[in-house]
This record gives structure tokens, sequence and C-alpha cells, in this order.
């Protein structure tokens, strides 16, 4: 079982060959393929990790789709002035594949 832990979009995943995760809104390149930084390979007994040692493994991955996140509403009140806001946001967002860990 070959797995990797890769940093995307300011957290970590941990992802397989064939798992598709929803991560930040990435950049891919013109055929839509995006290359992710792995903080962690693990391959079966093995366990790489370090900078160092880290330097010759890639994580790639294909951009399915993008989308946007539920809308969150914000709110603001202060009791007795009057004062009320209300703004809304919705987290832009890509859907990747994982099409390869390569040593």
């Amino acid at each position: 079982m070959v797995y990797a832990v890769v940093r995307a979009g300011g957290r970590q995943e941990k992802v397989e060959v064939g798992t598709i995760v929803v991560l930040d809104r990435i950049k891919a390149d013109e055929n839509g393929n995006v290359e992710l930084a792995p903080v962690l390979l693990v391959d079966g007994e093995t366990i790489t990790h370090g900078a160092a040692a880290l330097a010759g493994v890639k994580v790639t991955a294909e951009v399915v789709g993008d989308l946007r996140g539920p809308k969150i509403v914000i709110q603001k009140f202060k009791n007795k002035t009057g004062y009320k806001k209300r703004q809304g946001h919705r987290q832009e967002l890509t859907r990747i594949k994982i099409t390869g860990i390569t040593k």
C-alpha cells in the first residue's frame, strides 16, 4: 500500500492513486495537471520524510473541475446603536484526482 501526505491549500491531505480530493482553488498547467508537494511517503513498511529524502518524490494529479463551496453568511450586530452588517462568502474550490506517486 503506497500513500502520501501532501501539502495543499494550507492543509495536509492523505492521498493514494485514484483518490479524489477537494482543495482550495489551484491553477493547473495547460494539460490540466497539477504537482503537489509531499510531506510524507509511506511505501509498505518504508516511511520517507524530510526535505532531502522527498526531493525526488512527485505526486501528480489532474483537475476534474472547479466548483464553489457552500454559502457562509457573516452577520455583525451591535445592540441599541442600529448597526447591522450582513456579508456572504463562497470559497473557490478545485476537485482533483491523484494520478501518480513516483519516487
